[in-house]
């Protein structure tokens, strides 16, 4: 399968054609009904001639480019229907019937009923351009009208807020959020490539109905991605701030699988400069060795590193409620645990050469011990809880 991309250079497009090559090269090989053979990326800077080409070979095409930041109101038209068209009559001049996605916006669906802009009504009149060509051609056409877009690599101050919010809150520049209760619905690029990667398998979303409301029209012309989010700019401005104190609390805040904030704070790791991919964690240092917090989470918990220093013991006390894992990751120890108010003791040796993980049990005083005279011993230590200095639930007691 041939693959034209027009606007690859583009927000979508970098991330389409990104998600294509690794189908390509068989990197990833989560689709494998898709044999792509090329992948043409058409954008400003190609020229008549290469579009010929490419419009005579392929076997499907993702028209993407578009205007929606002109100098001029004019530039709409002429970016998003004048394009379209000579994109159109390339296709037909050599008889090239392949399937054609367009993406629209839900602007073009309010033109007529709630807005008059010249974005919304370039969108609208490229979409009966392509049901045009689709009704005299015979060729199928995926006509998507997007909603706001937000990802990896999308432009910060240009025509995404969650792009510009992101960049900026990254940035420890100020966002203005005049108010807080306005509702966006967002789609996240992954799951609009996700879509796009469906259509070229047969998959594609096909909305039952065309218009605002369910009842208008039920002709389903259009397609649409299944998984959108509705969130209120405050709920956007207030997760953002929560992810720029990740470095200096460690507190990982909730992101679910397929939730929003999963969602969000990956873009918003994609913005943050140099200076801020790498930060100092705290590192509690004595002649023992070293302990130092990595992260914390609201509800499970938090993962800290310890390194013991030869013929060191460390630990030494014990729990009523909470509980460990003890994971040594490098060197040779002896992990001990005895149940209070008995003499037994239970004795684990442990090495980074047979990870382990060994449970530090409720109820039992317990220790780590570097069995070596000359390496340190690191152990990863992960605690059910995170700990509280005013309810920090141990007790010292030695193990024997």
């Amino acid at each position: 399968m041939k693959i034209l991309v027009t606007g690859a250079k583009g927000f979508v497009g970098q991330n389409l054609v990104a998600s294509l090559r690794n189908i390509q090269t068989g990197k990833d090989k989560t689709h494998p009904s898709l044999q792509i053979d090329e992948i043409y990326e058409y954008d400003l800077q190609n020229t008549v001639e290469e579009l010929e080409t490419y419009c005579q070979d392929a076997d499907f095409v993702f028209h993407l480019a578009g205007v929606n930041r002109p100098q001029t109101q004019e530039e709409f038209m002429q970016g998003n229907f004048g394009f379209s068209s000579t994109l159109l009559q390339t296709l037909e001049k050599y008889a090239n019937r392949c399937p054609v996605m367009l993406s629209s916006s839900i602007q073009a669906s309010l033109i007529g009923r709630y807005a008059n802009g010249e974005y919304g009504k370039s969108k609208k009149a490229g979409e009966e351009l392509f049901f045009d060509y689709a009704d005299k051609n015979g060729v199928q056409v995926c006509v998507y009208r997007f909603p706001n877009l937000f990802g990896k690599w999308c432009r910060p101050n240009y025509n995404s807020a969650v792009a510009t919010f992101c960049y900026n809150v990254a940035n420890d520049l100020p966002i203005t959020v005049n108010d807080r209760g306005i509702e966006l619905e967002l789609l996240y690029i992954d799951d609009l490539v996700d879509e796009m990667l469906a259509i070229l398998e047969g998959q594609g979303h096909r909305c039952e109905y065309d218009g605002i409301m369910p009842q208008e029209t039920a002709t389903g012309k259009y397609y649409f991605v299944p998984t959108t989010h509705k969130v209120t700019l405050g709920e956007i401005a207030d997760l953002l701030y929560l992810f720029r104190k990740q470095s200096e609390t460690l507190v990982v805040p909730e992101i679910p699988k397929g939730s929003f904030a999963k969602k969000l704070y990956s873009t918003y790791l994609s913005y943050l400069p140099k200076d801020k991919v790498a930060f100092d964690l705290k590192m509690n240092v004595d002649a023992r060795g070293s302990f130092t917090e990595l992260l914390k989470t609201e509800k499970c918990g938090q993962v800290s590193i310890n390194i013991s220093k030869p013929g060191i013991t460390k630990g030494q006390h014990w729990h009523h409620t909470k509980w460990e894992f003890f994971i040594v990751v490098a060197g040779k120890g002896l992990i001990q645990q005895r149940k209070i108010g008995t003499d037994e003791v239970l004795n684990f040796e442990v090495s980074g050469d047979k990870i382990q993980a060994v449970h530090m049990l409720p109820g039992y005083t317990h220790n780590v011990i570097n069995l070596s005279d000359t390496e340190n011993l690191i152990t990863v230590m992960w605690a059910n809880e995170q700990f509280e200095q005013n309810h920090p639930d141990t007790f010292f007691e030695v193990v024997e």
